[in-house]
């Protein structure tokens, strides 16, 4: 397709003319890792990383406040001016196989005047749970040490990436997909990587994947990709790139760190070159304090989310000795189908001292939560049942 009748495509589907200007780019000066706020009756906060508390959850309706929606940065948060900002298409899988630099580019507005789509779903950390590889199963993974805390639900509103891609000219034999976010180089001892950025397969970015720039009801938050990022419902959150700024559009697969050296299972169960990761996996939390009190003698109403990428939980049980014995709990309102479902049970305990509390759910498919998950080095797609302490006074 020539810029000519691409100009033409968008100018019947609303769309103004294709503004031509460089990329935006971080600020020159070191930005902040993390620009909104990070009290510490909200979050864990792990240098440019923050982790939600799950008890800042309590009381809250199904979506995520976006004041404690996590934070997972590879490098740090970059200020961008949407009016500069150009999402930039290339590659052999668009018609005329327009490079990295003479792109096909559409502004802010221009997504804008395309047609919209909104949808819930959670984007989760794929490190989420990765303390439990130590803390329960005795093993050493490398990454943050994140609890539960590492994953939000919220409503996200933007365009179709599959509506992007047919305008930009997708040919009909493109492979992969390829977003590329605008945050800063990330360099590992001493080699610089570029920007992050993931493939992802032909079918999936055609099926349910958005060009997200609403978050909750409002334009992105500078932290969560403002101002746009891409939205891959129950998928490793890893896909989901904030501040995109590139696609790259193949006949052939496509490579880079984060689907080679990183976001691969590697360990002894594994093969060589380790497994790509893609779906999320099954977890449940409680909206609890780590560790919690309670008190002996009075009935308290224990309450939780649980997720899987796998679409909707059909159910959730509860233990309150440390697993021997387990109770269904009674969900609470709907579940997205890339969203959460809330529950809750009664709890009235007799003894006092320490006590371990454990949630496990099952989603449609069947697929339960496990006892102990497969280890991998890097301390991915933890979906064991989590041991949550409490002590009863």
């Amino acid at each position: 397709m020539s810029r000519r009748a691409l100009m033409r495509l968008l100018a019947s589907a609303g769309v103004g003319s294709i503004l031509t200007g460089a990329t935006a780019r971080p600020a020159a000066a070191d930005p902040p890792p993390i620009v909104k706020p990070t009290p510490p009756d909200l979050f864990y906060v792990y240098g440019s990383n923050a982790e939600m508390r799950w008890e800042a959850m309590a009381g809250q309706g199904y979506l995520t406040p976006t004041d404690r929606f996590f934070v997972r940065d590879h490098t740090s948060t970059p200020s961008i001016d949407a009016d500069k900002w150009r999402l930039q298409l290339f590659g052999t899988g668009l018609h005329h196989a327009p490079t990295a630099d003479n792109p096909i580019e559409f502004s802010y507005r221009d997504l804008l005047r395309l047609p919209t789509e909104s949808r819930v779903a959670f984007v989760e950390c794929t490190g989420n749970g990765r303390s439990f590889f130590t803390t329960q199963q005795g093993q050493t993974v490398s990454g943050t040490a994140w609890k539960l805390g590492a994953v939000g639900v919220a409503s996200w509103r933007g365009v179709r990436l599959s509506t992007v891609l047919r305008a930009a000219g997708l040919r009909h034999d493109a492979v992969d997909v390829m977003p590329e976010g605008l945050d800063p180089d990330y360099v590992v001892n001493g080699v610089d990587l570029g920007h992050v950025r993931r493939p992802l397969p032909i079918d999936k970015a055609l099926r349910d994947v958005l060009l997200a720039y609403e978050m909750n009801g409002r334009p992105l938050p500078v932290d969560h990709g403002f101002p746009v990022r891409v939205l891959v419902p129950s998928w490793a959150g890893i896909s989901s790139i904030k501040w995109v700024g590139r696609i790259e559009v193949s006949t052939f697969p496509l490579f880079s760190a984060w689907n080679t050296q990183y976001y691969r299972l590697f360990g002894p169960t594994y093969p060589a070159e380790g497994t790509a990761v893609s779906r999320q996996v099954v977890k449940s939390a409680f909206e609890l304090p780590w560790p919690a009190q309670f008190q002996t003698g009075r009935t308290h109403l224990l309450s939780g989310r649980s997720w899987s990428g796998n679409g909707r939980i059909g159910r959730v049980e509860v233990s309150t000795d440390g697993g021997h014995t387990w109770r269904r709990a009674s969900f609470v309102g709907g579940s997205a189908e890339a969203g959460w479902q809330r529950w809750r049970v009664a709890w009235r305990p007799t003894a006092t001292g320490s006590h371990t509390l454990k949630a496990r759910a099952t989603d449609v498919i069947g697929i339960r939560q496990l006892d102990q998950t497969p280890f991998n080095t890097l301390g991915y797609l933890f979906d064991a049942v989590v041991d949550h302490p409490v002590t009863v006074v």
